[in-house]
Formats: structure tokens, sequence, C-alpha cells
């Protein structure tokens, strides 16, 4: 099969990639809660208009139909080359090799491995609509979650005409029968309608060369998660660590149409930071990017490395995600030129919170979900990054106290987490566009929990969980189960009734674990850094501020898009501001959101 490399814009580096009442003072849950009139059964349900933004998923018949097209592009392209990186610097900017800016991509040597061996691993097909066409590689990370190179993401929509092959060591050679779209080698074909690359990703340098792809159906059972290396994972970087890197890409350095129709495995032992930028003097960025494999020696009889069609593909390391394939020289082989990946740990924040996110429209920003107060209806503002904008009347939402925004199922659908004035905590899983969807008892009795809280994994298993505070301010964490279900709970200490809020809604110090904040009543609020051990869940407190003139902090996630969780306040005059998080626990300067909100007394 021959599919045209994507090759770069600037041609600096190759890509590896083939073708509560208004003055509500005291907050009690994670939104804001009141007391008042107006109370809802033990078994009521919101009556929601409308559900989250999520388009019905692509039919069998437009994949099979998207197939076709992208392999009989690749079969009629003829694929180039990209300049050498540091050879290119001088005129970065020229387009040589007759590419659209595509992505480029690479085993040589290495051998071939089964499914069975990286269940996790999966096939990025597009087509542009005008006769050309690209593969990547990917890692499904979550059910819903595929990382890839930013590369293989940016400039292009995947939700018209991309597809993602999971469950096979094999690649496709000839299009499917109409209308198939699982059985394909053994493998399930799936749509993306979600996409995401890092907002910092520079198109000459490959710097941040992380993506995230959202599937509109999760993956088959037999497909498995690669977990994601977390910053704290500094051991897996060590000089000589052994590591291995999967993909489909080109087996030789001169033979264009060489990519391997099986799934390869090559050795990719860890290089150190020094011998990285000795080799890419012009290129290597530390921290961002690292160096894996033996120097190629200059001939492919005697390399093992990456070459062109293994972008966006896995260098794993100790069981996790350590590498994403990246970029490397023009000559896959060329002598002492690594196969270079950007570094997991250095992304594990906002590749998670893309994992597990808060987003009502299907952009990858966190939205927001508010009652207003005089007829009790729930509105959805999206975030537009700098502001929000009310969209949808999603109905009443009357007699009920608390509201949370999750994906405790991890299926790329916002979920609820809402309590009832009876005390009765559900789940419900919302439908597409307000469709039948499921619900779940949660706790029963729970009318005088102080606070609840789902800030995310605090675990370190990688599923979202469930924090309570109850009347006589003890706080247990419940691990969640992936599936709207939670095991029993652990017990983390007593002493939490003294603070006034507790919030809480990603990963505010990018370390890879989620962390939470908590208020006293004079305002002075602390961040509790998350250790990702339920047993001791917070490492000791940091007095990070005072919220004394704000009477509502909501944490959602990323609402600004840049990679780290937010948190947006609402002060006494009503005005919303948003404190964009640093990655540091800090945040930048706030930023006005708006006025008016004091006539909301219920936030996500």
């Amino acid at each position: 099969m021959q599919i045209r490399t994507r090759g770069g814009r600037h041609k600096r580096r190759l890509r590896l990639a083939l073708p509560a009442f208004a003055a509500v003072a005291v907050l009690t849950g994670v939104g804001v809660v009141v007391s008042g009139p107006g109370s809802a059964e033990a078994s009521a349900t919101p009556q929601l208009s409308a559900g989250p933004s999520k388009p019905a998923p692509v039919s069998q018949q437009e994949l099979s139909a998207r197939l076709a097209k992208i392999l009989k592009a690749g079969a009629k392209n003829q694929r180039s080359l990209v300049r050498q990186p540091d050879a290119a610097a001088r005129d970065a900017a020229e387009n040589t090799d007759g590419g659209e800016g595509k992505p480029s991509a690479r085993i040589i040597g290495g051998s071939t491995t089964t499914i069975s061996a990286a269940p996790w691993m999966a096939q990025l097909y597009y087509e542009d609509g005008a006769g050309d066409s690209y593969f990547c590689g990917g890692a499904v990370i979550a059910p819903t979650k595929i990382a890839t190179a930013a590369h293989c993401v940016k400039g292009v929509k995947w939700s018209d005409k991309g597809v993602v092959v999971v469950g096979t060591d094999r690649t496709l050679a000839t299009p499917p029968s109409s209308g198939q779209t699982t059985g394909l080698n053994g493998g399930t074909a799936i749509g993306a309608y979600r996409q995401w690359h890092h907002p910092l990703h520079d198109d000459y340098s490959l710097d941040n060369d992380v993506a995230v792809l959202t599937l509109d159906t999760p993956v088959p059972s037999n497909v498995k998660i690669l977990p994601l290396a977390q910053p704290t994972d500094s051991a897996l970087y060590q000089a000589g660590r052994d590591g291995k890197v999967y993909g489909w890409g080109r087996t030789s350095s001169t033979v264009l149409d060489s990519g391997s129709p099986k799934l390869k495995v090559a050795d990719a032992d860890i290089v150190s930071d020094a011998s990285c930028a000795a080799a890419y003097p012009d290129g290597f960025i530390k921290g961002h990017m690292l160096c894996a494999g033996a120097a190629p020696t200059g001939s492919d009889a005697t390399s093992e490395t990456t070459c062109n069609g293994d972008s966006g593909g896995p260098l794993v390391v100790g069981g996790k995600l350590a590498g994403i394939v990246s970029w490397g020289d023009q000559d896959c082989s060329a002598k002492g030129k690594f196969g270079v990946y950007a570094k997991a740990t250095t992304y594990s924040a906002p590749i998670q919170s893309r994992v597990d996110d808060t987003n009502w429209s299907g952009d990858h920003t966190a939205d927001l979900l508010a009652r207003r107060t005089s007829d009790k209806s729930l509105f959805s503002w999206h975030s537009k990054v700098t502001g929000l904008t009310r969209v949808d009347n999603l109905g009443g939402f009357k007699g009920f106290t608390l509201l949370l925004q999750t994906d405790l199922d991890r299926d790329g659908i916002q979920d609820l987490l809402y309590r009832s004035a009876g005390g009765d905590v559900y789940w419900e899983h919302v439908g597409p566009d307000g469709g039948e969807g499921q619900r779940k008892l949660v706790a029963k009795g729970w009318s005088k929990h102080k606070q609840i809280l789902a800030p995310g994994d605090v675990t370190g298993d990688e599923v979202p969980d469930m924090i309570a505070v109850d009347s006589t301010g003890i706080m247990r964490i419940y691990p969640g189960k992936g599936d709207g279900g939670f095991a029993a709970p652990v017990s983390v200490g007593s002493g939490w009734g003294a603070f006034t809020m507790v919030r809480g809604h990603g990963d505010f110090t990018a370390d890879g674990k989620a962390d939470i904040f908590a208020r006293k009543s004079d305002g002075k609020t602390y961040l509790y850094k998350g250790t990702g051990v339920a047993a001791k869940p917070w490492a000791a407190p940091v007095l990070v501020g005072a919220f004394g003139s704000m009477n509502a902090l909501v944490t959602t996630g990323d609402v600004n898009s840049d990679g780290h969780a937010d948190v947006l306040a609402r002060d006494t005059a009503g005005k919303l501001w948003l404190y964009p998080g640093k990655g540091n626990g800090g945040f930048n300067a706030r930023l006005a959101f708006g006025s008016g909100w004091q006539a909301y007394n219920l936030f996500g």
C-alpha cells in the first residue's frame, strides 16, 4: 500500500507519519448549593431538553466509503521525503517536497509482533478530499481516547474524513466490502468526532507534538488501555532504560513504498538528553523531547529505528506511554541520528484533561452548566476560551441541591452527578443530544454531607473517582469503577468540616494527578496536591491565596484550553472571573468573564 508521507510545511523536522441564592455566602458542595423551597422526590430525575453535543456515530457505510477513498488515494500518490532537519534550518519556509503540509513518517529493523502483545495500538487513516491520504499510529489511552502526534491532527478535520482502526496488527491492503467496518483483519473501524492538539504545537520545530482524538464509539473490550506516564515516573527516562516502539512505518530508508503490513516492534532504549542534543544540536528541546533506540549505523541492515509511517505511535517503557513518535532525520538510518519522541510526562496534564473532561459542547474546552434562580432553568454555557456564551436552555432543574460535571464512564460524553433535596445522589449518563441515557443511584441520605466533588483520578488507576465529606467532617474517597459505579470508600481523615468550600476538577500542578482546593470561612484557600495514593491522597496543604470576596468557586477543568485546569469564581457583585491555572498550583492574572451571575444559584 502506498500512502503519501505527511511532510512538514517548513521542512525542519522529518514528521514521522505516513501517508444558591444570589447572595449565598457559604457553599457546601462542589456546585453552589442552596436550601429552600422546591424539593424533589428521591426518585426525581431532571428532564433535560438537550444533552452534550455529540453526533451519532459515523455509519458503517460511511466509514467503509472513507477507507475506500483513502486506500485509492494512497495507491496513486508518489511519496517524497522532507529535508534533513539541521540542513533545512536556513530555508525552513520552503516547501521542497511537493507536499501540502501533511505529516511524514518509520520501523527499520525490529521484528513483527501481534496485537495481543500491543492491544492498545491504533491505526489512523485520513483522506483530505483532494486525492491525498496519510497514515499515523496512535495509542488507546481511554475507551474513547487516542493519543497521537499533533502533526497528525493539526490542520485537518478528523470528524469528516478520518478513520481509526483498532484491534488488529495488520494494515488494510484493499478497501473493505461496502458497509464493513468490523472484521477488518480482525479489527474495528471507528470515527473520531473531536480532536485536540497542544495549543503551543509548532510546525517548524515540532515542539509540543501531542494530540488526542475522541472516538464516537468506545473501543471493543478486547482493546486494552495503555497507561500514560506521569511526571513522577522519572525513572522511566534513565539512560539505558529498556523501551519498545511500535508501528507500521517504512522498513527501508530508501524504498518509499516499504510500509510494514504487519505491526512491528523495535528496541528503543532511552538515550540521555546529552546524547540527543549532540545528535540534533539545532533541534532537540530538553524536557519536551527525548531520543530512544540505539544510534543508527548509516545502514538499514544494521539499524533498528523508526521511519516514515510511525508518527503518533507509542514509545512504551515500564508498561506506560513514555513517548510519542515525532520526528527524525530524512534518512531514517542516518548514522547517529536517533528517533525523536514527544516526552509524555511533560504533557500528561493536558492529555489527561482531555481524557477526563467536562466538555458539553464537544470542542475539548471545559464548559459550565448553571441554574437560574428565578425559574430553576438549567443553561449550558460554552467556553470560547476568553469567555462563556450561553447556548442552550436544558430545561427545569428544580429541587436539586448539587450538580457536578464529569465523565465517570470515560466514554467521551459528559455525565452528571446530582443530588435531590431528599439527599439521594445519582449518576446520569446523558445520551447524545438529550437522548435516553443511563441513570444509577450512587448514594442515599446524603442531604447533610458538607461536600461532594468529582476531581478526577485520585487513586492513580486512571479512572475518575468521587469524594465526599460527611456531616462530621470525615472525608472519604469513592474509587470509580469506570461505569458510573464506585467501590467501597476509603477514609481520608477528619477535620474537613472546617472548610466552607472544597473544590477540584483536574490537575492544577501538572503532575498528572488530580488536586483539590479547600477554603476556610476567612477566605484563605489551600491547595491539596494529589498523590495518586488512595490511603493518603493529599500532600501537605499549601496556602495559595484568599477568595474571601467570592461566594462561588467552580472547577470544571481547562476552560481556556491551555492545558491547565482553571478556577471560575463569582464575586459579591455578581461578576464572574476566570483564574487561569499556571500548572504549578498558582494562577495567572484573572480575566473578567461577565456580570449578572448573581442570577444563578447552582453551578456544575
